[in-house]
């Protein structure tokens, strides 16, 4: 892979980090505590708001592990490691790497 090529997918990553910034900062008020007034509120409303704290929780979870893919991937381009399988040492095909930038293995390796 050329510089040009990795200038590209760098690119790509900090776009999609700054994309899970800001769903992260969306969702920060959906992932604070629940208030629960029991004079006002309904025993279903009380069970909706924790049901959507602990789906924004989840969510939240699953972005601070995509941000660290994508970082370990910025950190593989700076050793030189980047685009290739870390089972097989082949390379990795550009357009797997357009759909997922932090991708590790080849198909052919992810199978099995």
């Amino acid at each position: 892979m050329n510089s040009q090529d990795l200038s590209v997918f760098r690119k790509l990553i900090a776009q999609r980090i700054a994309e899970l910034d800001e769903g992260s900062d969306a969702g920060r008020d959906a992932r604070s505590v629940v208030e629960l007034d029991q004079q006002t509120v309904g025993r279903l409303s009380r069970m909706d708001a924790l049901q959507n704290q602990a789906m924004a929780k989840a969510q939240q979870s699953r972005r601070d592990i995509e941000k660290r893919r994508l970082h370990l991937a910025l950190r593989r381009m700076d050793e030189g490691e980047y685009g290739y399988c870390d089972t097989c040492g082949e390379d990795l095909p550009q357009g797997r790497l357009r759909i997922d930038p932090a991708a590790t293995l080849c198909v052919s390796c992810s199978r099995g």
